[in-house]
């Protein structure tokens, strides 16, 4: 099981800027926890995200080891160009709506012109012997009545797969997905396409959080995305309570052994969490 710490997602819609070294002292503490990866930040137009302005601030101040890699977001080519100069990043994450209406206002580009996109920055990501993940936003349905079937899902997922993108991460978005939903969709994408690395990103309420982690157990999914104390998620979201999967809800669903997490680090991250998201969120 890959557990994905997602800091970045947790505290990009937060208004007051939290101070550079905050966030270093935050992710430094994640990356003794033992997650498989930690996605730091972002290589965006600072206009678009503030919040992630000091990415390549943060960066430099991380002390890095080889059990936990790095991820970055990235929406563009430039943005991927940017991010490639960092030996220190394993990963680059670019988010794919399956809805058109949310691919524009997301991104302010079309499905056909991101995919054009993830074409050359997968080229880039070959060259540099890195790996990009896709994420595919609206993943479990969306509120524009745009299509969303299975079918389409595996259209999206095999024209990635035609490309060598071998990691792809179902993301549900706005929260609406059922547990139900969420084993069908994701076992059905694990067994028709074996060779790509099938992950769940969910954005979820404190109350549904048990019954979506075990569906996403049931459907033997192997890479979970999650934040501390469940902070973040889409600010498009109908229901303000609606926030990342907490991560401490996942690993008292499966046990700090089998993930082969350090306790301590752990509880301190917790705490350095509370800190900056009781004074900034």
């Amino acid at each position: 099981m890959k557990i994905i710490e997602c800091p970045r997602d947790a505290m990009q819609g937060i208004k007051d800027f939290i101070p550079t070294k905050d966030k270093v002292r935050f992710i430094n503490s994640l990356l003794k926890v033992g997650f498989d990866t930690i996605d730091f930040g972002s290589f965006v137009s600072p206009k678009a995200i503030p919040q992630l302005s000091d990415t390549r601030q943060v960066l430099e101040g991380l002390s890095l080891n080889t059990k936990t890699k790095l991820l970055a977001i990235v929406a563009n080519i430039r943005g991927a160009e940017d991010a490639l100069v960092y030996k220190e990043i394993d990963y680059l994450g670019f988010p794919l709506s399956l809805s058109e209406t949310f691919q524009q206002r997301n991104t302010k580009k079309s499905i056909a012109t991101a995919f054009e996109e993830i074409k050359s920055i997968q080229e880039k990501v070959l060259k540099s012997e890195r790996r990009l993940v896709v994420y595919l936003s609206m993943g479990f349905g969306n509120p524009y009545n745009d299509p969303y079937e299975a079918d389409y899902i595996q259209e999206f997922v095999g024209k990635l797969a035609s490309f060598g993108v071998n990691i792809i991460s179902l993301a549900d978005t706005v929260g609406m997905a059922q547990p139900e939903s969420i084993a069908l969709q994701l076992s059905k994408l694990i067994s028709e396409f074996p060779e790509i690395e099938i992950g769940a990103h969910l954005h979820v309420t404190s109350q549904s959080a048990k019954q979506k982690i075990q569906a996403m157990l049931n459907s033997g999914c192997q890479r979970i995305d999650g934040a501390i104390g469940g902070y973040g998620g889409c600010p498009m979201a109908t229901d303000d309570l609606t926030g990342n999967l907490n991560t401490l809800d996942l690993i008292d669903q499966i046990g700090q052994k089998p993930l082969n997490i350090d306790h301590e680090s752990l509880v301190l991250s917790k705490q350095i969490s509370d800190e900056i998201f009781t004074k900034y969120f």
